[in-house]
């Protein structure tokens, strides 16, 4: 078989360069430009201001507001539901406009969300990225994130407000569904191969990324310096100064005491002084309207700008006071020229200024293209993790004797699907996507499935072997009364009551009687439940971490039938199912799936596909409103176990540990080969390993590598993640899996009168597992010789070789 390369991740600084023709083109600008052009490239406004009522650009209004331009235009793709020609071209129109009727004729940057997919009506939909995160897939997450640029582009995207890659170590997060989870070295690997994709290598073809929401946003805000330098920065940094991300964005929370869109430690002394990030600094919408302890607009202008952000979105409200700021001597003009270069280089790097600038596409835009969909599926076969099965899985092997454990098989299969997510859009579709952007900040319910999304009833249905037989009760709703709770967090345009006090119609009958008579005549019923748009995401939160309302109390009348209950949840986190699961015959995390989820989770019930996926995340097993991680210091809880190479451990609270999830078939992971030495000055060791399908199906094993240290006096993490590798595997096939380590992740931050990165002699534990409670094998490794320090790590990844 052909090598296959995890990713080559040595440090070049891409992201720390600059030109200096390119400076001084900068320079030459800035020079001719007034004032009030300055000013207007720090500020955004939305497209749909400009336009007349027909969609045509009104030159009267451009002449009204942005006689001298403007820097940006905010999410221009998802105003309102339109065509991706008509929005090409009313880019195309602003573009024009701005080129030849504003004194200097400079372009503007459109940005748009391309979390899962561009945010625009009949883009493709791909699974959330919690979910792709337990995919353990950076090359399908570069596929995603090129066809999404590719798309973008050619509408007249140059800027996307993406990824976010914040270590979400709180469960209870409302936004942890737009991270790949707790572990910065899993968010660093995804978050730079996001940016791959998304770039294309060239500002100048591909869309802009922007890292989200620096720094700590979601659980690691208020971790000690060490903590937050090692593994918070991580996926930042690497992002950075591997794959050329030139945008950062400030979080809405504070660092320190002082809210991340105005804090000079993590904007100046951290990002640019110490990463070493010479790109453009912008703010979340309203982020610096919610600065406290400021008397107006102006004050607030000044702090965000002083501190280090340089771009006002999404209106640019408090930035239209900066030349009063600066009259008052409360900004500085050296500081203004920051703010306004740091954009213009943006510019010159995207291309816009070239003289023959891709600026939009010319020819006929098709969105949703049948390889797009086919990426969304097999992004969401893969991110699709099975915790529990107790034989039940696949159903096709129910209907085979010889392969299952389920009595007694019957001739025909009756199978109930039932609750408030099996017939529904919403158990696919995360926030940021078009139709939850739309149903939220719009307030539209109708009209939202473009593109298609197969619910799980139609992909059931469609999948549906010789044998099944399907029925369809919804049973339960996703609550009965308004469970979104209110509050004064995040973007403030949500701060109002009309729009976070309601509750999604399903459009559907909830008839529990109904569904419990069927259940009597079943063999098998399917529940799905979980979250929805209104249940989770940005500014919306719920009581508690348990099934939303009596979706709990509904799987109990289940499972009181007697009957065997496969549990499928959806949603964008993990929701507390303890107590419950434990009677399911099975239990499926399917996340938020995307518009192929329904297809996928069929294909993976019916046992045509194997689920691969491991979780991203310590799934809890109580409600927990605090950070938790597999890697804390905390007293670790021993669970019974047959594993060879010793017992499992799990963090306090954890129902199924980091890096878990079960397949249709087991493997059996051997010869673990690593030197017993190397020197602290060499680059890299190598270290081998086999895994083998012991089983009768085909399927993927995620196996994992993790850094341990010997003894509690050095400063490294009791365990950490150091590499992985997908290994496709036919049943009774045998691969080597071959890692080349890097010293320098033996190391660790240290800020003694400077920043630094160290690797400190001494003898550490290499492991091997299928999780990282389930360690499969281990070696030690004596590094000798002298502590080598630098200031910054230069290998960040290890690289991963798979053969026969």
């Amino acid at each position: 078989m052909k090598g296959f390369k995890m990713m080559c991740m040595t440090a070049l600084l891409v992201g720390c360069s600059t030109a200096p023709d390119l400076e001084q083109q900068i320079d030459e600008l800035y020079g001719k430009m007034s004032q009030v052009e300055r000013i207007a490239q720090l500020r955004s406004m939305y497209m749909d201001d400009l336009l007349d009522e027909q969609g045509q650009l009104d030159t009267a209004k451009c002449r009204e507001l942005i006689p001298n331009g403007i820097g940006h235009f905010s999410q221009y793709a998802s105003q309102k539901p339109v065509d991706p020609n008509v929005l090409r071209d009313r880019v195309a129109a602003v573009q024009d406009w701005l080129i030849h009727q504003t004194p200097n004729g400079i372009p503007a940057l459109f940005h748009e969300e391309v979390l899962s997919g561009v945010n625009t009506r009949g883009a493709t939909i791909y699974p959330q990225q919690i979910g792709q995160a337990c995919s353990f897939n950076p090359e399908l997450a570069e596929l995603k994130t090129r066809q999404t640029g590719i798309a973008m582009r050619k509408m007249g995207g140059v800027l996307s407000l993406s990824p976010m890659v914040d270590v979400c170590r709180t469960p209870s997060f409302n936004r942890l569904e737009e991270s790949y989870g707790e572990d910065g070295y899993l968010s660093a690997v995804m978050g730079v191969a996001f940016v791959k994709g998304l770039q294309q290598g060239d500002l100048k073809k591909g869309v802009g990324a922007c890292s989200k929401h620096y720094l700590g946003y979601g659980g690691g805000g208020d971790a000690d310096e060490k903590e937050l330098m090692e593994e918070i920065l991580f996926p930042h940094e690497a992002m950075i100064r591997l794959a050329g991300s030139r945008v950062v964005m400030p979080g809405y929370h504070a660092v320190h005491g002082t809210n991340c869109v105005a804090n000079s430690e993590i904007l100046q002394d951290i990002l640019r002084g110490y990463v070493g990030f010479d790109g453009m600094i912008v703010s979340d919408y309203t982020a610096i309207d919610q600065l406290p302890g400021l008397e107006d607009q102006i004050h607030k202008a000044a702090a965000a700008i002083n501190g280090g952000n340089d771009v006002d979105f999404p209106f640019g409200a408090n930035y239209q006071y900066l030349q009063e700021a600066i009259d008052q001597g409360l900004v500085k003009p050296e500081v203004l020229e920051r703010a306004v270069k740091n954009v213009l280089r943006h510019k010159f790097r995207a291309g816009l200024f070239d003289s023959e600038p891709y600026l939009y596409a010319k020819e006929e835009i098709l969105l949703d293209t049948p390889e797009e969909r086919q990426t969304a599926y097999d992004i969401a076969v893969q991110s699709i993790v099975l915790l529990e099965n107790k034989g039940i899985l696949p159903i096709l092997s129910t209907l085979n004797p010889q392969h299952s454990t389920f009595t007694p098989q019957p001739s025909t299969l009756n199978i109930l699907l039932t609750g408030p997510n099996a017939n529904s859009m919403w158990a696919m579709c995360g926030d940021y996507s078009f139709p939850a952007m739309t149903y939220f900040w719009k307030k539209v319910e109708n009209d939202l499935d473009h593109p298609h999304v197969v619910t799980l009833l139609e992909g059931m249905k469609a999948r549906q072997p010789e044998g099944v037989n399907m029925m369809y009760s919804r049973g339960c709703d996703w609550t009965d009364t308004i469970e979104t709770k209110y509050a004064v967090s995040g973007d403030e345009r949500a701060w109002e009551y009309e729009i976070l006090h309601r509750k999604v119609d399903s459009g559907e009958k909830a008839d529990k009687a109904e569904a419990l008579q069927m259940a009597q005549q079943c063999d098998i019923i399917i529940a799905a439940v979980g979250e929805n748009v209104m249940l989770c995401g940005e500014n919306r939160d719920r009581q508690g971490l348990r099934l939303p309302g009596k979706q709990e109390q509904y799987v109990k009348e289940l499972l009181a039938t007697g009957k065997p209950v496969v549990l499928v949840v959806f949603g964008g986190r993990a929701q507390v199912i303890s107590g419950i699961a434990e009677q399911c015959a099975a239990v499926i995390q399917a996340w938020y799936p995307g518009e192929e989820g329904g297809n996928a989770v069929a294909d993976i019930l019916y046992g045509k596909v194997s689920p691969s996926a491991k979780l991203a995340v310590s799934y809890p097993n109580t409600e927990v409103y605090e950070p938790m991680c597999y890697n804390n210091p905390s007293p670790i809880a021993v669970h019974p176990s047959l594993n060879a190479a010793g017992p499992i451990f799990a963090t306090p609270n954890t129902q199924w540990p980091f890096g878990y999830g079960l397949s249709y078939t087991t493997f059996e992971y051997s010869n673990l080969k690593v030197a017993g030495e190397a020197s602290t000055k060499d680059e890299s060791i190598t270290l081998s390993f086999e895994v083998k399908n012991t089983g009768k199906v085909a399927a993927d094993e995620i196996a994992q590598l993790y850094l341990s240290p010997t003894s509690d006096d050095q400063p490294i993490r009791r365990i950490q993640l150091q590499g992985f590798a997908r290994v496709p595997l036919q049943p009774g096939e045998r691969k080597t899996v071959t890692v080349k380590l890097y010293t320098e992740q033996f190391g660790y931050y240290s800020h003694k009168g400077q920043r630094q990165w160290n690797v400190s002699p001494g003898t550490y534990v290499i492991k091997v597992g299928a999780s990282s409670a389930d360690i499969k094998l281990q070696e030690k490794l004596t590094l000798k010789g002298e502590k080598v320090t630098k200031p910054l790590r230069e290998f960040y990844f290890s690289e991963t070789t798979i053969t026969d």
